[in-house]
């Protein structure tokens, strides 16, 4: 008879056991990571799930909508988005952070407060922030509240042509053709886009102020009273 050899130390703890102090491969721990749940801590702790939509917020370049942001944070539905949403909202107005979420564009977006903006431009190396003239954002407002218009009809507005200006607005993302006139030559329909919504903070078309708003004040309204 040959003799009993001494058997594997793997033999011995079973196929799928791994040495002490040797690292799981990457699969098993992504496979227990789904499987624990980390227990929040703490009044602004995070979840999980709301741990997952401040990492999409912040990872999007653009607003997300409540749609999109519940497919890439695994939620229910646009419902349970919102929710989790608010109570992040909440979470950074209590603890002053220099974050905030807005809704803008059909979306939400996680932005730096305004009041921090004088600092943070200086780490843009490129200077490329949107800087518009008088004039093209004489012709983007009009472009705004008349849409969808066409080229002649904001010439006849401004009294200038306006060609040059439109392919500026247009190639800065901020107007866009949105179809055809049913007029002789069927000239081309000029609308905003959603970068427009987001540039100027708005969340749709609805919040551009009204004429109301943008009146100058009537005469001797706002003045402080005269002495004689």
């Amino acid at each position: 008879m040959f003799a009993k050899t001494a058997s594997h130390p793997l033999a011995t703890k079973g196929r799928n056991h791994f040495p002490p102090k040797r690292r799981q491969p990457l699969i098993y721990r992504l496979l227990a990571d789904e499987e624990s749940e980390p227990v929040a801590q703490g009044e602004l702790a995070r979840d999980r799930k709301l741990a997952l939509v401040e990492a999409a917020l912040f990872a999007a370049d653009e607003p997300l909508p409540l749609r999109r942001l519940a497919a890439v944070a695994g939620l229910a539905d646009a419902h349970e988005a919102r929710r989790l949403v608010r109570k992040l909202q909440s979470f950074y107005n209590k603890d002053r952070t220099a974050f905030q979420v807005e809704e803008l564009a059909g979306g939400f977006q996680l932005l730096t407060r305004p009041e921090y903006h004088p600092w943070l431009v200086r780490l843009r190396r490129t200077g490329n922030e949107l800087r518009l003239s008088p004039a093209a954002r004489e012709a983007l407002a009009i472009v705004a509240y008349r849409q969808p218009i066409m080229r002649a009809a904001i010439e006849a507005i401004r009294g200038v042509q306006c060609g040059e200006l439109l392919r500026l607005l247009m190639g800065k993302g901020l107007i866009r053709i949105t179809g055809r006139h049913d007029s002789l030559g069927r000239p081309v329909l000029y609308g905003t886009t959603k970068k427009f919504l987001q540039v100027f903070g708005l969340k749709s078309l609805r919040d551009l102020p009204q004429a109301e708003q943008l009146r100058p004040p009537a005469d001797g309204a706002g003045k402080s009273p005269d002495h004689g």
